[in-house]
């Protein structure tokens, strides 16, 4: 019986209409490195930003010195502060509703992101909602040692929730480093969706036990 649902943020319960990957790829573009908006969610999508930066820089251009690889997350940093100040974030459709019927029937909320925690309350506090209302937790990435696809969070979550087997929580995300981080943690189900940053295709890759296209779908997966 699952006890618990972890949900990643952008993309799978939050539309923030790709903001931190668009900004992540300016500020590697005004470096001048070339990298399209495709290339950057391939190889950043979920993760901690900064490492985010580093696995696409490896890819498209290796041996960037630590120096550079700084500057670029640091104006990462100032563009988005700015981008979330005027944009309109909304939740993805159905994200409430199913909040709502897993925690009516008992199920605790979680919510984890590769943001770290200020960018994090700075979305939560644009959607209105509130730990002990739509979610029970909220764990980021500067909140563990180990960010994705490191099963930390997850682990400081189940800890939190005072919930003893990991077989008992699911995973959901966009990307395929969300399963990556739910199989690691030992998830008993992991769900890839596509409502944010890849493809069926791509989530595939990773072997998730289910991809589901709306968040409405969840709900039977724990038997609701």
């Amino acid at each position: 019986m699952i006890k618990m649902v972890v949900f990643d943020m952008a993309g799978t319960t939050v539309d923030e209409q790709n903001v931190v990957y668009k900004t992540l790829q300016k500020a590697i573009n005004l470096a001048g490195i070339p990298v399209t908006l495709d290339q950057v969610l391939e190889l950043g999508a979920g993760k901690e930003k900064k490492a985010a930066i580093i696995d696409i820089l490896a890819v498209h251009a290796p041996g960037q010195s630590p120096e550079a690889i700084d500057g670029m997350f640091q104006y990462f940093l100032a563009e988005l502060d700015k981008a979330y100040n005027n944009l309109d974030v909304i939740p993805i459709k159905g994200t409430e509703e199913v909040f709502d019927k897993l925690k009516s029937h008992g199920v605790k909320v979680a919510l984890n992101t590769g943001y770290n925690r200020e960018i994090a309350n700075k979305l939560i506090g644009k959607l209105g909602w509130s730990k002990g209302n739509e979610f029970d937790e909220l764990i980021t990435a500067s909140d563990v040692v180990h960010a994705r696809p490191a099963p930390d969070m997850i682990f400081r979550a189940r800890d939190l929730a005072g919930i003893s087997n990991l077989s008992e929580i699911l995973k959901i995300g966009d990307s395929g480093i969300d399963i990556e981080e739910g199989k690691n943690a030992g998830c008993g189900i992991t769900v890839g969706i596509t409502t944010g940053a890849q493809t069926r295709e791509q989530l595939a890759s990773a072997k998730p036990d289910y991809i589901i296209e709306s968040m409405s779908e969840l709900p039977r997966l724990v038997g609701l």
